[in-house]
């Protein structure tokens, strides 16, 4: 005999909609397939829980419940898994080509090379791209430091596939490929406890997947893509640490002689949440992100900033009476120690090879030049040949006002005005084009409909943020305004359209959000069921299945865009004429 008692606690915490005798008018409205919204319990609101499949769909597929309870489980890792296999297929297929040094991959795969052999960045001769094409035994690396103007940790890493794989194409571009496809992982996971639904996280890494910016980031040596890569585990991080600390809170509070939770203000303006692992890990994680490239910073402000105002949210939930107060007194401080100090340690480590190796550009800048500074007695010579030279490579950045083929406002970037293209040729004599002539190209640009969906995804999660108060809807927002927002102060710089791939898991998991929406809740005709309304719900069953439906056309319609894409994402040769036809925007030429 099977045990009920968790459904019956769970009902006692929820409360009954539907135990007051309902007014006339509320019954009028039921006619209409009007359900009143449940009262929701402390509990749920502190510990929500998963959405399960309504028996419905196993009973129609014929799959017994126990092996139904099975796959369930099974999904929670499964499902991300197999999403995760896909993307790792496309990001991997041909990753070698195009052979060709391609954009700024000119700068990050040779400071990696001299990076993981020699502890520094050297000064490369113009012009070896092609020896190292050819035969990258032949070029010796530049003993003579290097000027760079980014932190050394996406260098290490693009130059940990180098050493796997030689100093080729592959070889760089093989652990940017690795975190792409990681990151896929990561936010189908990260989807599915923001959610509480295992499909809607697989949808979001599915679409993730599928979008073109991400995908040729993932193959192409660049920094970007490895930002992102550790602003989304930041992200994911605080999300775990949300979770653990609101289930504290919700362990901590009283009990009725009902079994029935609740709140309690003493607890939730005392209680210290104790050790928070998630949070420090996280302040790892956007250090790396700081220590890859310096728009990392604004991440860490952003998100140091929404987890204070979690346990804000937590504590007012459990019944604080002063929630800011209560935060101000036990979790400020050990949020701001977890998440600033530890950044800046790991961004100050991040230089090592710098420090040790005493031959990298500005190295000992503190004993000749900046001998005579006034502070020469109080930090060491390191720290301030390393404080002079980060001052440098930020007058450079805000001085970079040169002019660019491609770069691109900010303002643009959603319906992406100006992509960059980063490999182009042209062959002549080819038979299959109409003008004879065949085009090759890896173009930086988001698949389209997904990039468009999202604008209306935004404007729905905004609405939802700010008036229905979802702190889902805020964390997507806050991903999103710390990735993009900063640009805007920068705009007389040259900048470019391939930085809001640092953020383009929060446009997914937006674009997820609101076909959540458009799909309905979870349950259907099963929650109004569990409500007491009758089982058989035409008007909510065809909610329901139009919803459905139209969600699987949107999706459906995205990954169509991502395979007509295809070409311009890998450098597959196509005629000119086809080639045309993917030039929807006149600037995208």
């Amino acid at each position: 005999m099977t045990s009920t008692a968790p459904e019956t606690q769970r009902g006692q915490d929820a409360g009954d909609p539907l135990g007051e005798q309902p007014t006339s008018w509320q019954r009028r409205l039921r006619r209409f397939g009007h359900v009143p919204r449940p009262e929701v319990s402390l509990r749920d609101r502190l510990d929500p829980p998963y959405t399960r499949p309504g028996r419905q769909v196993w009973s129609v597929l014929a799959i017994p419940p126990h092996v139904a309870d099975s796959l369930v489980r099974w999904s929670a890792w499964g499902g991300p898994l197999l999403v995760t296999l896909v993307a790792g297929l496309l990001r991997f297929w041909k990753l070698d080509q195009p052979h060709a040094v391609i954009f700024d991959e000119t700068y990050y795969a040779k400071d990696a090379w001299a990076l993981v052999n020699q502890g520094y960045e050297g000064s490369w001769p113009k012009d070896v791209d092609k020896q190292i094409l050819n035969d990258p035994s032949s070029v010796p690396i530049p003993t003579d430091p290097g000027y760079v103007v980014h932190p050394p940790v996406g260098k290490w890493i693009i130059g940990l596939g180098e050493q796997m794989f030689g100093f080729t194409p592959f070889g760089w571009r093989f652990m940017v490929a690795v975190l792409g496809t990681i990151s896929v992982l990561l936010l189908c996971r990260i989807g599915r406890r923001l959610f509480r639904s295992t499909f809607l996280g697989c949808l979001a890494g599915l679409l993730l997947a599928v979008d073109g910016l991400h995908f040729v980031m993932s193959r192409t040596a660049l920094l970007d893509l490895i930002v992102m890569f550790f602003v989304l585990a930041a992200f994911g991080c605080l999300v775990v640490d949300r979770d653990h600390a609101r289930r504290r809170l919700s362990d901590a509070l009283p009990v009725d002689e009902e079994g029935v939770l609740r709140p309690d203000a003493r607890v939730a303006e005392t209680l210290r949440l104790g050790w928070r692992p998630w949070r420090l890990a996280a302040g790892v994680m956007l250090g790396l992100a700081f220590a890859t490239k310096w728009n990392g910073l604004y991440v860490l402000a952003a998100f140091g900033l929404m987890t204070v105002l979690w346990d804000v949210g937590a504590r007012r939930t459990a019944g604080a009476v002063h929630p800011y107060q209560a935060v101000l007194r036990r979790d400020l401080i050990p949020a701001f120690v977890s998440t600033v100090p530890v950044a800046i340690v790991t961004y100050v480590v991040s230089w090592t090879g710098w420090i040790v190796t005493d031959k990298g550009y500005y190295r000992n800048w503190a004993a000749t030049e900046g001998k005579d500074s006034s502070w020469s007695w109080l930090f060491p010579d390191w720290l301030r040949s390393l404080w002079h030279y980060e001052n440098q490579v930020y007058d450079f950045h805000v001085g970079l006002t040169s002019g660019h083929t491609y770069e691109s406002n900010p303002w643009s970037w959603l319906v992406l005005g100006r992509p960059v293209s980063y490999f182009y040729e042209e062959q002549t004599g080819c038979q299959e084009s109409a003008t004879g002539k065949c085009a090759s190209e890896v173009l930086a640009i988001g698949t389209p409909l997904l990039w468009w969906l999202a604008c209306f995804a935004l404007a729905y999660v905004v609405w939802r943020w700010f008036f229905r108060r979802d702190w889902r809807a805020g964390a997507i927002a806050c991903g999103v305004v710390a990735g993009w927002l900063p640009w805007f102060f920068y705009q007389e710089r040259t900048i470019f359209l391939f930085y809001a791939v640092v953020f383009v898991p929060f446009l997914c998991l937006a674009v997820t959000m609101m076909l959540g929406a458009i799909a309905g809740p979870a349950g259907g005709a099963g929650t109004r069921a569990e409500l007491g309304l009758t089982t058989h719900d035409p008007t909510g069953e065809r909610r329901r299945t139009l919803g459905a439906i139209a969600v699987g056309v949107l999706v459906l319609l995205v990954i169509w865009n991502f395979i007509y894409f295809w070409p311009l994402f890998t450098g597959t040769q196509i005629p000119e004429d086809l080639w045309r036809d993917r030039m929807w925007l006149d600037t995208w030429v």
